[in-house]
């Protein structure tokens, strides 16, 4: 199978946005967090939020950017693996748009920390400890929502790196790392929904290094190298 020039393009946009997003994700989820949330201490969680607002807000916006970045990303493997295999690429990027949409609510859940600690007149009716407490509530819906959404990311990174593999556009070595590393991530969000417990004691290194290095290599390759012409048909 040729690969036509909208194939092409796409796959640039693919390798861009995988390597354009990494940034945002990392800042928000490792930066940020690491600063201001701080386990098990409502109070001093709290402290951290309304004293570093702008830090908080602007890992809340690079987090919008990454899901931005998301959809155009999905639609571009989308137009890439199309022609392998319609039906699945159509299923995976279906996968793709709850997934964003889950973690778009994550955005709201966070937005909501600052309207509990914002001080507003309206609050005085809740005791300075009951609305930290609502804040750390909301801390926490990050996570658990986060963990709902690396579900639908899993399978729609396993079903797009298995259309990889089966198209032979790039090495099928990296294709096949790709699933086993998109099936790990999502193997463990789910595990993590009925075992929270584990959640703290897996490190993120275990289900988020395989994909993060995944990510990253197909971020250069597609932007470096040219497509390979497929033997497969299209269905």
């Amino acid at each position: 199978m040729a690969i036509d020039e909208s194939q092409a393009k796409a796959a640039k946009v693919v390798g861009f946005t995988y390597l354009f997003a990494l940034i945002p994700a990392i800042f928000a989820e490792f930066y940020v967090r690491a600063h201001l949330i701080v386990l098990d201490n409502a109070a001093q969680t709290a402290l951290n939020i309304v004293g570093h607002q702008r830090l908080f807000r602007l890992g809340t916006a690079s987090n919008l950017t990454v899901f931005a970045v998301d959809v155009a990303l999905i639609t571009a493997l989308y137009v890439v693996l199309k022609p392998v295999n319609s039906r699945l690429a159509l299923l995976a990027a279906a996968w793709g748009l709850i997934e964003t949409t889950i973690l778009v609510v994550v955005t709201l859940n966070d937005l909501d920390v600052l309207r509990i600690l914002g001080g507003a007149h309206y609050l005085q009716a809740f005791q300075v400890s009951q609305l930290q407490a609502l804040a750390r509530l909301s801390v926490s819906a990050h996570d658990t929502t986060y963990n709902v959404a690396l579900v639908f990311a899993g399978l729609r990174s396993t079903t797009f790196c298995y259309l990889w593999f089966q198209s032979g556009y790039i090495p099928r070595v990296l294709a096949a790392w790709g699933v086993l590393a998109s099936f790990l991530m999502g193997a463990f969000a789910f595990s993590f929904i009925i075992f929270p417990g584990l959640a703290r004691a897996v490190p993120v290194e275990i289900y988020g290094g395989p994909i993060f290095v995944f990510e990253l290599t197909m971020g250069f390759w597609l932007l470096f190298k040219r497509l390979r012409p497929s033997g497969v048909t299209g269905r």
